[in-house]
């Protein structure tokens, strides 16, 4: 009997010593992410520990800005998704050094090698394709070439690269298939695209999803993991592609607020998205996981060897965003 009663108080001791003392409390996010990513990772981090999630959910521009105005009184922890070398070479001061326990282990490409934010997932950039409206149209859309077809005009959704990070990622990925960043071809087609959208611009990126998917619009300039939830949720009128011309993964990162009022548990939840559990979780949701240890699970993401993948210069469009941007806008107020 005193045998069991010491294994029992021994296990216990283990238990506590396995649970952060910290592992309660609050927890205030903001976050430019999709539904899936906050039911699939940002609610079950809070249940698993016992935390409070306070969510605020915003485009990545809208994050930034807030954090930004915020600065002398933080009111977020964490910003979770929307976090590129872009922000942070743009808003070093706005986030907390930390580097996040499993960060080793990561692929080098993909470590916390500035010490300020934690990759976890990698997202691709797509079209999104109403096949009804597509049908009508009697045309085929597999590339960004077709995107030019004038059966298109008007009926093409994209949001504002200077605030959508999605549109943004869009950009950089048109620019570098269609002959590079400076390339004058490629800004030819960039200019091209924008006379093709006829003046509009979606109010962020979850409504270029949502046009294309309600028939607003016959294609969508967007990325993999809500066009992919649309189809894990029953979608039959709409349909993924990766363009013809090569589609590009990026990291998707997190980061602590500098000045987080819970500061233990923003470092527990930065630990906990490249933990294998979270990995592996992410794995059957509508992303990939930066651990190849995890491959997918998820049937309706097409297998990566299957698609044309194009690598972006990460480094030279974040220390050229502001630029790129620039040309951008003064396209669009030319053609509009």
């Amino acid at each position: 009997m005193k045998r069991v009663v010491k294994v029992t108080v021994l296990a216990i001791a283990v238990l506590a010593l396995s649970v952060p003392a910290f592992a309660k409390g609050n927890l205030v996010v903001y976050s430019p992410n999709s539904d899936g990513e906050i039911q699939g990772i940002l609610y079950p981090f809070g249940e698993k520990y016992d935390i409070k999630i306070s969510l605020q959910s915003m485009g990545t521009g809208e994050c930034v800005s807030k954090i930004t105005a915020e600065k002398a009184n933080p009111q977020a922890d964490v910003m979770f998704g929307g976090v590129n070398m872009g922000v942070y070479l743009n808003g070093k001061d706005l986030f907390q050094q930390y580097v996040a326990k499993g960060n080793d282990i990561l692929p080098a490409g993909y470590q916390n090698t500035t010490g300020y934010f934690t990759n976890y997932l990698l997202s691709g950039s797509n079209l999104l394709v109403n096949t009804d409206l597509e049908k009508k149209l009697g045309i085929t859309i597999t590339s960004y070439a077709d995107l030019l077809n004038p059966a298109l005009k008007g009926k093409i959704a994209s949001a504002d690269p200077t605030s959508s990070s999605s549109a943004w990622a869009q950009l950089c990925n048109i620019l570098l298939v269609e002959g590079g960043y400076e390339s004058p071809q490629a800004w030819t087609y960039v200019e091209s695209l924008i006379k093709q959208l006829s003046g509009k611009l979606t109010s962020g990126s979850s409504a270029v999803y949502k046009g294309v998917y309600q028939g607003e619009y016959v294609v969508g300039l967007t990325y993999e993991d809500p066009s992919v939830a649309l189809l894990v949720d029953g979608a039959t009128n709409v349909r993924v592609v990766y363009p013809k011309e090569g589609a590009v993964w990026l990291p998707a990162a997190s980061a602590i607020v500098a000045g987080a009022k819970n500061l233990d548990n923003a470092k527990l939840f930065m630990d906990y998205i490249i933990s294998d559990e979270c990995q592996k979780t992410i794995a059957g949701l509508t992303n990939r996981p930066v651990n190849p240890k995890f491959p997918n699970t998820n049937k309706y993401l097409q297998p990566i060897s299957s698609i044309k993948v194009a690598y972006e210069d990460i480094l030279y469009t974040a220390t050229n965003k502001k630029a790129i941007q620039k040309k951008w806008s003064e396209l669009w107020a030319k053609n509009n």
